[in-house]
């Protein structure tokens, strides 16, 4: 088994933690239990100089730190600000890259067209198809994912992304699109609902800027540590060598209701319907989320599974179920102390929230963070949905609920 989070960014990307160099990551990757780990901005000039300089040749088309167990393979995400048909088109695109010489192609390229110094996410005034032709001329193995696809400003299907399919994106050139990433606002389920979409292989990545935010969201396969299998798998999109993917419940994600952060207006769909997609309070247009979107697209009901899917899971990182359970900030030494502890005597964060035996968590960690992550495990939470750039809330445990209480059902 095989974890992967193909899609994060370093140090020169804007809003980042100056810790997402090469070593955090590595460590990071060895506490969540990740194998392999995208670079992230591989367009940025000094960082490649970095990853030029730091990695070594490992498996195919894979790298990693000199005597480092994780396994590195080149990525980047691309923001594409352009005008096709009369519209403004905005669109983030994850390439996956199987060289340095690839990606020194690629880098030629995209360099006569925009400052590749100035951001390592860059924004460029190129159409989404000319990036999908220049990675795939500089190599056939090239890997072009729409990201985060459902968020309004910047996925293929956002409300203001100006698409509302892959052909009217990519064209006749969809058919080389084998994968969206479905992101933090959308999971699965709410992709199986367009029928456009079941050739398609829905990816999970964390995007994170932090290292400590690292496989938040991840892909679990069943292949050899190469790249030629980890792309085939995804191109392929088979449960047998895809097992499933790793999911924050959807709610949790920044975008899935519509809404206006100034305004502190979160609105389901059909509450939007009712004012007209107006704000009730500023009486400006609201922002429309990842659940009003995919009702808008889709064309099968609430519920469907495509046949041969591949599965998924939802959790929340280990550090907010701590949080929850003992009512406090996931920033505080409190929470960090139990962390550490869960990780040093149970395992990788993801062994503690997917497999990990309930008795040996609450012999680490008090029988209330073992309900914790067991209530997670079987999808008993509820979120008060994220919108407009705001997180949901995640709650595991009722406000009635006493923690006593829990703890004597839990020791009995």
């Amino acid at each position: 088994m095989l974890v992967a989070d193909l899609h994060l960014h370093s140090k020169y990307s804007r809003a980042t933690s100056k810790d997402m160099d090469l070593e955090s990551l590595e460590k990071w990757a060895g506490i969540k239990g990740i194998n392999v780990l995208g670079t992230a901005d591989f367009t940025h000039p000094l960082w490649l100089e970095g990853l030029k300089n730091k990695l070594e040749p490992a498996e195919e088309g894979l790298f990693k730190i000199k005597n480092g167990s994780v396994r590195f393979l080149l990525s980047t995400e691309i923001s594409c600000i352009y005008s096709k048909g009369g519209k403004v088109r905005k669109i983030h695109i994850i390439v996956l890259a199987p060289s340095f010489e690839a990606v020194g192609k690629i880098n030629a390229k995209l360099d006569k067209i925009g400052n590749l110094k100035a951001d390592g996410r860059p924004i460029l005034g190129l159409d989404a198809l000319e990036l999908a032709k220049i990675c795939w001329d500089a190599s056939k193995d090239c890997l072009v994912i729409p990201a985060h696809a459902w968020t309004p400003w910047f996925g293929i299907f956002g409300s203001k992304s100006g698409f509302d399919s892959m052909e009217e994106c990519f064209g006749d050139y969809s058919k080389y699109i084998y994968s969206i990433e479905t992101g933090l606002s959308s999971d699965p389920a709410m992709n199986w609902r367009l029928s456009s979409l079941d050739n398609i292989t829905l990816i999970s990545n964390s995007d994170s800027h932090s290292p400590s935010k690292i496989g938040r969201e991840a892909n679990v396969l069943n292949v050899g540590v190469n790249y030629s299998e980890i792309t085939g798998a995804i191109k392929e999109g088979s449960p047998d060598k895809f097992l499933y993917t790793v999911e924050f419940f959807p709610e949790e994600g920044k975008y899935h209701y519509d809404g206006h952060r100034a305004c502190e207006v979160s609105l389901s769909p059909q509450e939007s319907k009712k004012y007209n997609n107006i704000c009730p309070v500023c009486g400006r247009p609201l922002t429309i989320g990842v659940m009003n979107r995919v009702e808008e697209l889709a064309d099968r009901p609430e519920g469907f599974k495509p046949e041969g899917a591949v599965p998924y899971k939802s959790l929340v990182p280990l550090k907010e179920i701590i949080a929850e359970t003992l009512g406090v900030g996931a920033g505080s030494l409190k929470v960090g102390k139990a962390y550490d502890s869960l990780i040093k005597n149970i395992g990788s964060e993801f062994e503690i929230l997917l497999s990990a035996d309930k008795k040996d968590l609450a012999g680490t960690a008090g029988p209330e963070i073992a309900e914790g992550v067991v209530r997670v495990r079987e999808g008993k939470v509820q979120v008060e949905p994220g919108y407009d750039g705001v997180y949901g809330k995640v709650k595991i445990f009722s406000q009635n609920e006493e923690r006593g209480k829990i703890r004597q059902k839990t020791l009995f």
